[in-house]
């Protein structure tokens, strides 16, 4: 079955050379976007019921944008004056980046790792002996906690916002070709607005092994899987398949 329309459970990127355009572009496709979840900020009284005092921390372990934006949205609640001297543990340079809007770069002590979470295991080696504060969601990924655990850091993970299923009720009566997911949640997010949801002829895309299973669990057929060797992203993915599907068109 040809695919003239998809769905993607995202943001709408704000660059104008995104592969999705391209996509939209080269096959005659209409690419929507519409966030499945979203991220709502956990207040400061929040955080310090938590029992996090932000002075007993000499390092700071960031993982996303989100992290970085909602540790300073609590420290300025909080009224916490950021030490020059603390230290900075980013995920990957996308996150390290993102780091300057708050940050003078070069004033600063912070460590980039190379990707994936355990990549940074050599750096946490390196500074062993800090006390290590780990702002998150409140959905935090296994190998997270494993990998601070198994190299006996001294760390503590704090819930500083959470991730929350949006109201899609107003896509009740939408059809589309092609649903693509990032997160187990995003599949949840579906379930919850539309319990009675059908699949029939919906190709489902999913983006890592977890929001693979969880759409498996849902009783989903998923048509669509990246990464993969071949379509290391979710846009390569959409494109080998729907030059497939609609071969001839």
């Amino acid at each position: 079955m040809k695919v003239k329309t998809i769905l993607v459970s995202q943001p709408e990127p704000k660059v104008e050379n995104s592969p999705y355009f391209d996509l939209q572009n080269k096959h005659k496709v209409k690419v929507d976007f519409r966030p499945f979840i979203h991220v709502e900020g956990v207040s400061a009284k929040d955080v310090r019921a938590q029992k996090i005092d932000l002075n007993n921390y000499s390092a700071i372990i960031l993982t996303s944008k989100n992290s970085v934006d909602h540790f300073f949205r609590v420290a300025e609640e909080m009224r916490y004056k950021i030490p020059e001297d603390l230290r900075y543990f980013c995920q990957s340079e996308a996150v390290a980046f993102y780091l300057q809007k708050y940050v003078v770069y070069r004033k600063r002590k912070i460590y980039v790792g190379q990707k994936d979470f355990v990549d940074m295991s050599t750096l946490f080696k390196k500074y062993k002996d800090e006390k290590f504060l780990l702002p998150s969601s409140d959905q935090l990924n296994a190998d997270i906690p494993q990998t601070l655990n198994n190299l006996k850091l001294d760390w503590t993970p704090g819930t500083f916002y959470k991730t929350v299923m949006s109201d899609l009720s107003d896509l009740k009566d939408v059809y589309y070709d092609v649903l693509a997911f990032f997160s187990p949640t995003g599949i949840k997010s579906l379930f919850k607005n539309f319990p009675d949801f059908e699949q029939n002829n919906t190709r489902i895309a999913v983006f890592g092994s977890t929001t693979q299973k969880e759409a498996l669990e849902h009783g989903l057929r998923v048509d669509i899987l990246a990464p993969t060797p071949e379509t290391p992203s979710m846009t390569m993915a959409l494109e080998k398949y729907v030059a497939e599907a609609n071969k001839g068109k």
